[in-house]
């Protein structure tokens, strides 16, 4: 059976002699760069679609310096907290002119060393990474040397004085514990990623090692101390960071002789594991059970009762960190900066009042972080 040798494709060469332009006039017009008349542009797009020419992003990149291509690290991008993010993120670079490269890291510092290696060798112009560990970052502290900008995303770390772009993870959790204490709840649980072997912060500083889960947890026990609430470690569940991890710890807290009368969760993951745990157990929210998740996430307002939930700006994360590179990308002078997100407590159905004659919590005195705050990186 004979075989057609392969069409070779178009070249600016060929759209040049199809225009009637000089290779350079060509070369400007498709690249997008330089100044040509509207009516050279038209000739030159015209015969460019004719022809079916597809730029050699390679060859651009090599002449110009730059790809028009950011890179993104981030857990899981079958998170939904995850997936909104780069949303956010496509959104602005897009229009900008720039394309996106995803790659997941599963929270694993070696799969984010591999990832962020890979990108660099892509040419990137800039990287957004959600840092799989606060305390490992020598292979981002290397491509900032190189020269390459970096946003980190959701997690912050101040030793590497780059731009950041994160909620107030403490504040968000200490609000939310607050609400339930107010409520009258002595007994409250949380369901937390943070790791087992991780002792729990008596001193409400976050682990290093577990960067955003550890501030919440310790806003969580912040809030508790605030209150005169003692600290009861058989409350304090650790889980594995899968929705099986979270269903587990909050059936085993179900269990116990004195379970809690609320339980707050730590992010999305840990919000569907507990709440389904309930649900199958048939606890009745809020009836037998007050429950705060985190998260506003679609199927919290559609499940029965619709969650209180704290609530994230998550596609203006990813927004707001795409923003800050293209910034930096473009020349963007300036020290480093932290941009502080709000956050919201959204109050539903799966949260009501103690009736049974405990006392009400103290007043509560907390600073309150301003909306959209930019904290200098120190």
């Amino acid at each position: 059976m004979p075989t057609h040798p392969k069409k070779k494709a178009a070249t600016v060469r060929d759209v040049a002699k199809a225009a009637s332009v000089g290779f350079a006039t060509a070369a400007r017009t498709l690249g997008g760069y330089g100044s040509v008349s509207p009516e050279v542009r038209g000739r030159v797009l015209l015969a460019a679609a004719t022809l079916g020419y597809r730029p050699n992003r390679l060859a651009r990149s090599m002449a110009t310096g730059t790809s028009r291509t950011l890179g993104v690290v981030v857990a899981d991008i079958e998170n939904q907290f995850f997936a909104r993010i780069v949303r956010g993120i496509s959104d602005v670079a897009r229009p900008a002119g720039f394309e996106v490269i995803l790659v997941n890291s599963d929270e694993k510092a070696n799969e984010e060393r591999v990832a962020v290696r890979m990108l660099a060798e892509k040419q990137v112009d800039g990287i957004i990474v959600a840092p799989a560990a606060v305390n490992d970052f020598g292979h981002l502290s290397e491509l900032q040397d190189s020269g390459l900008p970096i946003v980190l995303l959701d997690r912050n770390i101040p030793q590497l004085a780059a731009d950041a772009v994160v909620i107030d993870g403490m504040n968000a959790a200490e609000e939310a514990t607050d609400h339930l204490i107010a409520l009258g709840h002595r007994r409250i649980a949380i369901v937390t990623d943070v790791l087992s072997e991780t002792p729990i912060p008596r001193d409400f500083r976050p682990p290093a090692s577990v960067a955003t889960a550890g501030i919440r947890l310790a806003g969580f026990l912040k809030a508790l101390h605030r209150a005169g609430l003692a600290v009861d470690e058989l409350l304090v569940r650790r889980a594995s960071p899968t929705i099986a991890g979270a269903y587990s710890e909050a059936g085993a807290l179900m269990d116990l002789t004195s379970p809690p009368t609320a339980i707050f969760t730590t992010d999305n993951v840990m919000t569907l594991g507990a709440f389904e745990a309930l649900q199958d157990r048939e606890i009745r929210i809020p009836q037998d059970l007050s429950f705060f998740g985190f998260d506003d996430l679609d199927w919290t307002r559609i499940v029965h009762p619709p969650l209180s939930v704290v609530a994230q700006p998550v596609y203006e994360l990813g927004a707001t960190a795409a923003q800050t590179l293209l910034g930096r990308i473009e020349g963007r002078a300036g020290s480093a900066q932290v941009r502080v997100l709000p956050t919201q407590l959204v109050h539903r159905g799966s949260t009501r009042q103690v009736s049974n004659g405990h006392r009400r919590a103290k007043s509560i005195n907390r600073v309150p972080v301003p909306p959209g705050e930019i904290r200098p990186q120190t």
